[in-house]
C-alpha cells in the first residue's frame, strides 16, 4: 500500500498577489500572462511598486499539494526554501494545509524564492519570479523513501530551469519505475515549453514520464502547430499513460492510446484570479485518478475545483474543497 497519493515536487515559492491594472504592466515592461524569471534587484522593484497584496505559501506543484490535501487525499511535496524568515512562512503555512513537507532548507546563500503576480481586471495573471533557493533543489533533495512510497510523482516544468532539478527529477523517475509507480508532468506554461521542447518531448517519448498535464495553449507550444487536433493527435502517440489538456471554457480532454474524451466545465459567476486554476484542476484530477474514479469522474473533479478556484483570489482554497465536492456528488460523504 502506498503511504501517498500524490508526491509533488516543484519551485518552493512565497506569493505575494495584487490588483492592478494594464497600464502598470506595460510601464513596468511585464509580459502579460506569463511566468518571467527576475533577478533579486528587479525582485525587490516590483515589490516597492505593488499595492496592498497577499502573501501566502505558493509554486505550482505545493498549489496542487495543498489542494489535493483539502480534498482528503495524502499528498507530500518537495522543494527548496532558505533557512530564513520567508522559508519558515512557507513551511509551516504548507504543513499547515496538510501537506507533508520535509525537504532541507539551505544555509547561509540564497534567500526564499518569492513570486509577484499582478492580477488585471480580466482575470488574468501576470508572473514575475525570484527563484532564490529554489535553484539549489538537486538529487540530494529527492527523498525516495517518499517516491517509493507514492502512487503518482507530480512535478512542473518550471523545474527545468534550475540545472540540478533535471538531474533530481530523472533520478525520481528512476525510484518511481522502479517501485511501480507513475511520473506526472505539468507543462507549467508555453513559455517554458518553448525553452524545453525537445527535452519535454524526450522525456514523454522515452517513457521517463507516464502523464502528461497541459493547457491548450502549451500543448500547440509543444508540437509547434495552430492545429489542435494535430496536437492531441501527436501527444495521444507520444504519451505512454495519458495526457489531461485544459481548454478553458471548452472543458478538458483526456487522451490515451486507448481511448480519448472530453469533460465538460462548471459554471463560473464571476472569474476573479486565474492563479493556480490548472494546479488545482490537476489536484483534483490526481485526487480521483488516485482513489479508483474513472478518468470522467477525476476530470469532472478537476474542472470543479478549478472552477472554484478562480472566484477567489490565490490558488489556496479559501473553504473545503472536499465539502464542495461531496455537495456536487462527486465525493462521498464521510
Amino acid at each position: 500500500m502506498a503511504q501517498y497519493d500524490v508526491l509533488t515536487i516543484g519551485n518552493a515559492i512565497v506569493d505575494v498577489i495584487a490588483r492592478t491594472d494594464e497600464d502598470f504592466l506595460v510601464n513596468n515592461g511585464i509580459i502579460k500572462g506569463a511566468m518571467n524569471l527576475i533577478d533579486a534587484k528587479r525582485a525587490e522593484l516590483l515589490y516597492s511598486r505593488m499595492g496592498q497584496a497577499i502573501e501566502t505559501s505558493g509554486g505550482s506543484a505545493s498549489n496542487t499539494a495543498a489542494a489535493l490535501a483539502n480534498l482528503g487525499g495524502k499528498a507530500a511535496f518537495m522543494g527548496k526554501v532558505a533557512a530564513d524568515h520567508l522559508g519558515q512562512v512557507f513551511a509551516h503555512d504548507l504543513r499547515g494545509q496538510g501537506v507533508v513537507y520535509d525537504t532541507r532548507p539551505l544555509e547561509g546563500r540564497a534567500s526564499t524564492a518569492r513570486c509577484m503576480i499582478f492580477n488585471t481586471p480580466d482575470g488574468e495573471r501576470s508572473m514575475n519570479t525570484y527563484l532564490g533557493a529554489c535553484v539549489e533543489f538537486g538529487p540530494e533533495d529527492v527523498e525516495a523513501t517518499k517516491v517509493a512510497n507514492s502512487k503518482v510523482i507530480y512535478f512542473e516544468g518550471y523545474l527545468w530551469d534550475p540545472p540540478r532539478a533535471k538531474q533530481a527529477m530523472r533520478l525520481a523517475a528512476k525510484i518511481a519505475h522502479e517501485n511501480g509507480r507513475q511520473m506526472a508532468i505539468t507543462l507549467s506554461d508555453s513559455f517554458c515549453v518553448d525553452r524545453y521542447r525537445d527535452e519535454f518531448l524526450e522525456l514523454i517519448r522515452t517513457g521517463t514520464v507516464d502523464i502528461v498535464f497541459s493547457n491548450e495553449s502549451e500543448l500547440l507550444s509543444l508540437y509547434e502547430t495552430s492545429s489542435f487536433d494535430m496536437a492531441i493527435t501527436a501527444i495521444r502517440n507520444d504519451v505512454r499513460g495519458f495526457a489531461c489538456v485544459t481548454r478553458n471554457a471548452k472543458g478538458s480532454i483526456i487522451t490515451s492510446r486507448q481511448e480519448t474524451f472530453t469533460a465538460g466545465i462548471y459554471p463560473v459567476e464571476r472569474v476573479v484570479d486565474q492563479t493556480g486554476a490548472g494546479d488545482v484542476y490537476a489536484a483534483g484530477f490526481l485526487y480521483g485518478y488516485t482513489n479508483d474514479m474513472s478518468f470522467m469522474d477525476s476530470a469532472r473533479l478537476g474542472a470543479l475545483c478549478a472552477s472554484a478556484i478562480i472566484q477567489q483570489t490565490g490558488p489556496r482554497a479559501q473553504f473545503s474543497l472536499r465539502d464542495f465536492a461531496t455537495q456536487a456528488g462527486l465525493i462521498q460523504a464521510g
